[in-house]
């Protein structure tokens, strides 16, 4: 599926927090958009991994994105690696 906008966050719930305004604005102009999330969020607080994949697809039928899915990465791992030349 060819989206206009691809959101990614690497939990569940920080697209929602951080650009769901935006998701909603460019949805209602009939762009295509969908979201990447990159771990459960399994270290969270609240919650199981389980359950917030769970709520991530509520809110994806909320948001009305055309597509969302997972990577099921290991929360907490992640590092940002740069390339300099």
């Amino acid at each position: 599926m060819k989206l206009d906008i691809l959101a990614i966050g690497v939990h569940p719930d920080d697209v929602e927090l951080s650009c769901s305004g935006t998701l909603l604005k460019h949805i209602s102009q009939g762009k295509i958009c969908g979201v990447l999330d990159l771990t459960c969020g399994e270290l969270g607080t609240r919650g199981s991994g389980e359950l917030r994949l769970v709520e991530a697809q509520d809110a994806a039928k909320v948001l009305g994105v055309s597509v969302r899915d997972n990577l099921k990465m290991a929360d907490g791992f992640l590092e940002m690696m740069r390339h300099i030349n």
